[in-house]
């Protein structure tokens, strides 16, 4: 089997695929990758102004429709949750660490920055909990770009601090300069985050099979979890709500636990919940959680965002 493995062009992208791509030779399948630039590689607007849902993600799924790629690697948490109907989320391999992490000079962390530290991000939900976790003594930069450009904001001297996917430094190699990994049940990540998506078109059954040989059933069922809490609030992957699943053995099998965070841009108000349940039921799970956030008002949180 021959298989077109599209991906972003970015550093990260290209290496996230690449750990696609060896499993894949692993298994006597010969790969070719196959670069494509997204709506979101293009504009370097912040992600509320160009909409977030789907501007990674795109180009992608068109390649994969139009015939020009057999397999897209996504970051998951750039998916959107509504289904492609000719499109089938195949694989879901072991997730990297999920977490958020912040870069900064001199070794300081979250709580050790100084009063008017300037704190790059370009993500809605991490400026809303940086402003829930440290007030208004922060100054927030709204930034964008790859891992790269940020952390050389921090070694230039133009921020203080940026804030990652500890992920994305993991896969770069670039651990070594994380000064502070945050408490993902506090400052909550993305629905998906450190997870990535493999996408095949529905009717190549033989590549379905093939990629589902890559799929990590905890790994699955964290991000269902997750991912159906964004789905029930109807938020895109801009808003700013973060979502949590962690998987632990009990003695009637896999359990799993869900914390949710939705905030106002602004810090000004934020509503957090959890709820715990066996791995059979995530998507349930993450319904019914979303179903508490919107009783206790986080649609208005949702929809008062900064502009």
């Amino acid at each position: 089997m021959k298989l077109r493995i599209g991906t972003r062009a970015s550093a990260l992208a290209v290496t996230q695929t690449r750990t696609v791509a060896t499993v894949l030779e692993r298994l006597g399948i010969d790969v070719t990758l196959v670069e494509i630039t997204t709506q979101g590689d293009r504009d370097r607007s912040p992600l509320r102004r160009i909409g977030g849902q789907g501007v990674f993600v795109a180009a992608l799924r068109d390649a994969l429709v139009n015939g020009e790629i057999d397999v897209a690697v996504h970051s998951l948490k750039d998916l959107p949750t509504q289904p492609h109907e000719a499109l089938v989320l195949a694989a879901v391999p072991p997730r990297e660490d999920p977490r958020d992490a912040v870069v900064a000079r001199d070794g300081l962390n979250l709580q050790t920055l100084p009063r008017g530290a300037r704190v790059g991000t370009g993500a809605p939900r991490r400026l809303a909990q940086l402003r829930l976790a440290r007030g208004d003594d922060l100054t927030l930069v709204e930034i964008r770009g790859n891992v790269d450009t940020r952390l050389g904001k921090v070694h230039r001297g133009e921020l203080d601090a940026v804030v990652l996917a500890r992920a994305g430094l993991a896969r770069l190699g670039r651990e070594a300069e994380i000064t502070h990994t945050l408490d993902p049940t506090e400052f909550v990540p993305a629905p998906g985050q450190g997870a990535l998506a493999v996408e095949c078109r529905r009717a190549d059954e033989s590549v379905v099979r093939a990629l589902a040989q890559l799929d990590d059933p905890r790994t699955r069922a964290a991000v269902t979890a997750e991912r159906a809490v964004l789905a029930e609030l109807q938020a895109g992957c801009s808003a700013p709500m973060g979502a949590f699943a962690e998987t632990t053995d009990g003695e009637e099998g896999g359990q799993l636990t869900l914390h949710a965070v939705v905030a106002a841009v602004d810090g000004s108000a934020s509503v957090r919940l959890s709820t715990s349940g066996s791995l059979g039921e995530a998507e349930r799970l993450g319904r019914e959680l979303a179903s508490a956030l919107l009783a206790e008002g986080a649609s208005r949180l949702i929809e008062e965002r900064v502009t």
